[in-house]
């Protein structure tokens, strides 16, 4: 099964209070190896933006009116993370935002057990400390240069290295096969120089060289 790193940035702290989602943002992977496929949005939330919402991710209202509601993308949103996946930072809050957008439209809810939340990965790993996306990317010297204001995509990205990190493991380069077997058998055929077969005939001629050779060279 693929991996989904998923965000949002929305207009406010609750949907139940009337805020609504203004950019969705998802990166795939495969054993969290990005596959170039990305589901990224900004949305029309139909109403004004609180300045405490433009501080964080600087999206306008004005900026915002121009791009499509969140009925029109749920569709290939939902296509896009169907049967995968889905790894997000805080997940309530974002499930919270993505299921009351999915529920008013009568679409499909997105299921919590196909849902793994970091946060709940990162506080079992480092009880009694920060576990924002900024402390943990501080925590394991992630680059957090470009990320002045929230992005929904950047920081999908930026979760894609904390998560890795969070499961103690390196950073994978090769996508290779369960079968070790297999994994050294493509291996050879890629690296290694071809085996040339050489006829007696060559062997016996190069024989005769080298005894050739000895002689003139001797003294």
């Amino acid at each position: 099964m693929n991996e989904i790193f998923l965000d949002t940035e929305t207009t406010g702290l609750s949907f139940k209070d009337g805020h609504k989602i203004v950019e969705i943002a998802c990166i795939e992977t495969k054993d969290l190896i990005p596959t170039g496929n990305i589901f990224h949005k900004l949305i029309n939330p139909k109403r004004s933006m609180p300045d405490d919402a433009f501080k964080v991710h600087g999206f306008s209202e004005k900026f915002l009116s121009d791009k499509e509601i969140f009925e029109n993308v749920a569709d290939d949103f939902l296509n896009f993370i169907k049967n995968k996946k889905l790894i997000i930072h805080n997940a309530l809050f974002d499930l919270s935002f993505l299921n009351g957008e999915l529920g008013l439209i009568n679409r499909d809810l997105i299921d919590k057990k196909n849902v793994i939340d970091s946060l709940e990965v990162a506080r079992n790993k480092f009880p009694g400390t920060s576990n924002s996306l900024d402390a943990l990317c501080k925590k394991f010297n992630i680059d957090l240069s470009k990320r002045i204001k929230h992005n929904a995509l950047l920081d999908c990205d930026l979760l894609r290295e904390v998560y890795i990190n969070l499961l103690d493991v390196k950073e994978p380069k090769f996508n290779l096969s369960n079968d070790s077997n297999q994994n050294n058998i493509e291996t050879s055929q890629s690296y290694n120089k071809q085996v040339l077969s050489i006829s007696e005939t060559e062997i016996k001629l190069h024989k005769e060289f080298l005894k050739k050779e000895m002689k003139k060279n001797f003294y």
